[in-house]
């Protein structure tokens, strides 16, 4: 029975997932195609505006904040999630327009595009920190690390679905088929948080919400006090630095495809929408098979974290060169392989790189760290949409080189960076980092109320 009750919960916290799954693949495999390689966008544009919400991820520590101290009718994650994922669809049944906008160079319909994306960032932040918060109070120590994976896991499969949904509807692009499948987005995001949050979390009385808030620590409340204390954090530990630091370029060496791949195939193969739409599909499969099978091996064999990401950093780059090969061979065969090969690969790497983030903490202050790795990943993937948009525009949108060799020189530098976050990797130690004791860390904390 307990079994049961465990898997019941688990399915449920992953369907909550299944919108920001469905509106982030629609960003990036489908409106990132239709406005460069359809209508003609500005790339670096296009791709800025998709990576934008992740330099916004800091507004994760307002919303989990004012949730913990503003409960609504006594629920702390449940009004927080429906409202901000309702009002995150919303905004993509003005995508549409905006595309057309954006393909016809229009500064106005630029201004509109970065409002929108811009709102879409912040509510996603509210949505995604109070998604972790509420896996975080319905869920055992015990149970986090399966219920997590299995999250994770849905929010690639429902990329894959929308992939498969928007092949059928949109197979070719017309500003009426887009329109049509982008006003499904709210009925998915809406409906699967429903199903998957009614009855799961327990609502709090006004005494016990006063006891929660007497026991929160006071120092560094503030964001600005916690990004003062993080940048401290760095400068004393050679660790965190290091662990930074391979955060920041593995997660650019994984996502500086993101936004381009699917011009790639347009631009060097002249591949139709529905067909690029696949590419989602076959690197997605390919990390749920990674996931699935470094599961089953790790349960069977002890194998060190460090071990499990490198060999999927190397993955990784495996996958991104032949994907390279297949532009300078003009081999469109070789890009399935390269993406499943991607796929294993980030698959592989999420397993032992997030793994490795747990234990990257100091006790007592495992939301500091945790922070400090999330702020890690989020501009990594800002910093990865950004570079390839205006690589694309330096180097194809100008004319200095041809699509083929500006992809294959995009996709090699990709490698080149995972290559150099594995290097970083193999000289962090977590005995080594552990060393800093949470003596220190109070002492850094001092500091920064001294200052």
């Amino acid at each position: 029975m307990a079994l049961l009750r465990l898997v019941l919960k688990t399915v449920r916290l992953a369907i909550v997932r299944i919108g920001a799954g469905w509106m982030f693949a629609l960003l990036t495999f489908n409106f990132n195609r239709v406005t460069i390689a359809d209508l003609g966008a500005i790339a670096v544009i296009v791709t800025s505006l998709i990576g934008l919400h992740h330099f916004i991820s800091f507004f994760q520590v307002y919303w989990g904040r004012f949730a913990d101290r503003h409960p609504i009718l006594g629920y702390r994650r449940t009004p927080y999630i429906l409202l901000s994922g309702l009002m995150a669809s919303l905004i993509f049944l003005l995508l549409p327009g905006v595309a057309v906008g954006l393909g016809a160079r229009d500064p106005l319909a630029t201004l509109e595009a970065f409002a929108l994306i811009g709102l879409f960032g912040v509510f996603m932040a509210m949505n995604g920190s109070s998604s972790n918060a509420l896996i975080a109070e319905v869920t055992t120590p015990k149970e986090r690390g399966a219920v997590v994976a299995v999250v994770w896991a849905t929010v690639i499969i429902s990329g894959i679905v929308s992939a498969g949904v928007s092949r059928v509807i949109m197979p070719e692009y017309s500003p009426e088929a887009m329109q049509q499948l982008y006003n499904l987005t709210p009925f998915v995001v809406l409906g699967s948080m429903l199903i998957g949050l009614l009855g799961m979390e327990r609502r709090i009385s006004r005494e016990q919400h006063a006891a929660l808030l007497a026991e929160q620590p006071s120092e560094a409340a503030t964001p600005l006090g916690t990004f003062r204390v993080a940048r401290r954090l760095m400068g004393v530990n050679p660790q965190v630095r290091g662990f930074f630091l391979f955060v920041l370029l593995a997660i650019m060496g994984i996502f500086l495809q993101d936004a381009i791949l699917e011009p790639f195939g347009a631009e060097v193969f002249g591949m139709n929408q529905g067909e690029t739409a696949a590419f989602q599909q076959a690197w997605g499969a390919g990390a749920l098979l990674g996931m699935l099978t470094i599961g089953i091996i790790s349960s069977l064999v002890a194998i060190p974290k460090k071990t499990i990401a490198t060999l999927g950093g190397f993955g990784v780059a495996g996958g991104l060169l032949l994907i390279a090969g297949s532009a300078v061979l003009h081999q469109q065969s070789l890009i399935n392989p390269g993406l499943l090969l991607l796929g294993v690969g980030i698959g592989f790497f999420n397993v032992g790189a997030l793994s490795m983030m747990m234990e990257m903490t100091v006790e007592g202050q495992t939301g500091l760290y945790m922070g400090l790795w999330g702020m890690a990943q989020g501009l990594g993937n800002g910093f990865a949409n950004i570079i390839s948009g205006g690589m694309h525009t330096l180097l194809i949108d100008s004319g200095l080189l041809t699509p083929t060799a500006a992809y294959a020189g995009i996709f090699g530098l990709e490698a080149l960076l995972m290559i150099v976050a594995i290097g970083i990797l193999r000289g962090i130690s977590v005995q080594e980092f552990k060393g800093l004791s949470r003596s220190d860390v109070g002492t850094v904390l001092a500091m920064d109320t001294a200052g």
